[in-house]
Order: C-alpha cells, then structure tokens, then sequence
C-alpha cells in the first residue's frame, strides 16, 4: 500500500488476526474439551479372574442383577444381604466429575459403586452405587455395565432414594406418609412388583432411569422401587421401607443357588 509520499506500507488487516485468535482459541477449546471427555470417562475396573474372562470375549453369567442407588438403599443390601460371608467383590466403577471431585475423606474406592458376587451362586451380581453419577456419564455407565453381562434370562432390580419433595399428587401428602415405596418396571418384567406402580406425572430420573431405558430397549426384564423419604442421609425408617423387596429378592437367590446345586448332582 502507498502514501501520498511514496511510503510503501505493509498491508494490515484486523480481520485476519482476529480470524487467526479466533482459530487458536477454537483449538485449545477443542483440546480442553477433549481432556475433559477423556477425564469424566467411565472406568470398570475388575478382579484379574473377571478381568481375564472379559479379555478372553465371554460376558458375566448373571440371571439376578441389584443394584442400589443412593445411601439408603446401599446401606439396606449391606445390612440385609451383604452382611453374610457369601459375597466377594469382584469390582468397581468409577466417575470423576463436579462432585465426586469434592468428596473428601473417602478413598477411590468407598466413593465408587462396587461390584458383588455371590459364591454359592455366581450368577447373582450386586452393585452398590455410593457416588454421584453425572447426567453425561449415565450412558456410558449402563453401555459399559450392561457390556459385560449375559443378558439372557437376566432379571434386573433397582433400590433407588430419592426426596419426598420430587413426589407430585393432588393430594395432601403429610409428613407421616413417608417414607413410601413405588415401583416402575420394563414391559419384559413378567413378576408382580411389591408395591403399587408410579403414578403419573412422576418419573425416575439418574441411574436408576438410565439403566431402565436400557433395559426396556434391550428387552431385559427390570424393576425399579423407588424409596420417597422426608430424611436427608441414612434412616433406619427409610432402609426399613425396602424391606418386602428383601423377601422377593432372597426367594429369587435362593432359586438361583438351587437351579445350580441341581445342575451339579445331575453332573
């Protein structure tokens, strides 16, 4: 470019540098957001023997899947269930986010959801979910989880709290109706829930919806008894609340465990 002078100018545009700022800023936002995918992955992390069978292309014989939401209902499978030497735990998943970064005085492993086996009757898996699960990682969750089980015959209930503020009737509902036990199931689900179903407009949100929508896609037969409680952290009113699921639960192990004693008399 030339002045009246005769001076020759480089040529100057604001438009392209800031086109060019524009470019990096995209790219390090890209990168940014791509180690934050990569961080707020879900990690199972299995024992070497599960590990070994996983690698090998076999799934997780499992014709009963638990699974417990929320501090409640894990804490009634550890007291009911789990307090018995027939467990071993067999893994763990974990999810780093916005709030599990925040937990503190707990190790990797109490703030992870944990995986049980049942040594008389491996087939039957339990899982205590004791850690928050964001709503990018639901998905990648169920994927992952569901991955590495047999889905034939598998028959899946979930323990879920949740606050007695979510619950919406027309009705009055005082402070002495709760805590309450509601169930929503999958079209597969052929048993008769413990309780009555939930009443529109309610819905199951989290986890517990997460893994019902697999299970409905995929045809598995799955459960949900939602436990509505007026107490914020861990009751012993509220755990008490899941226990006619304990009943239907114990009958379907104890099944279980003799379906596979038979299997080896006959053998």
């Amino acid at each position: 470019m030339a002045t009246f002078f005769g001076e020759v100018l480089s040529v100057y545009s604001r438009a392209v540098e800031e086109d060019d700022d524009e470019l990096d800023e995209n790219e390090e936002d890209e990168q940014i957001r791509r180690e934050l995918e990569e961080k707020r992955e879900v990690h199972l992390h299995w024992s070497p023997e599960v590990s070994e069978s996983l690698k090998s292309g076999n799934k997780l014989q499992c014709s009963n899947f638990v699974l417990a939401v929320g501090q409640n209902a894990s804490s009634f499978l550890s007291v009911h269930i789990l307090s018995t030497a027939n467990w071993d735990t067999i893994g763990r998943a974990s999810a780093w986010n916005e709030r599990s970064r925040a937990v503190t005085g707990q190790s990797c492993e109490e703030s992870a959801c944990v995986f049980y086996r049942h040594k008389d009757n491996p087939t039957v898996l339990i899982c205590q979910v004791s850690c928050y699960v964001a709503e990018d990682q639901l998905f990648q969750w169920t994927e992952k989880v569901f991955d590495c089980l047999q889905h034939r015959e598998l028959n899946v209930t979930v323990l879920s709290d949740t606050s007695v503020a979510d619950y919406k009737t027309a009705d009055y509902l005082g402070g002495s109706s709760a805590p309450f036990l509601r169930s929503l199931h999958t079209s597969a689900f052929g048993d008769q829930p413990v309780c009555q179903s939930l009443e529109q407009p309610n819905i199951v949100t989290g986890l517990p919806a997460a893994v019902l929508n697999h299970c409905q896609v995929h045809r598995i037969s799955a459960v949900v008894y939602q436990c509505y409680s007026d107490v914020i952290g861990p009751d012993s009113v509220t755990m008490e609340t899941y226990k006619p699921v304990l009943t239907k639960l114990g009958r379907s192990i104890q099944s279980n465990t003799m379906r596979v004693i038979s299997r080896y008399v006959i053998w």
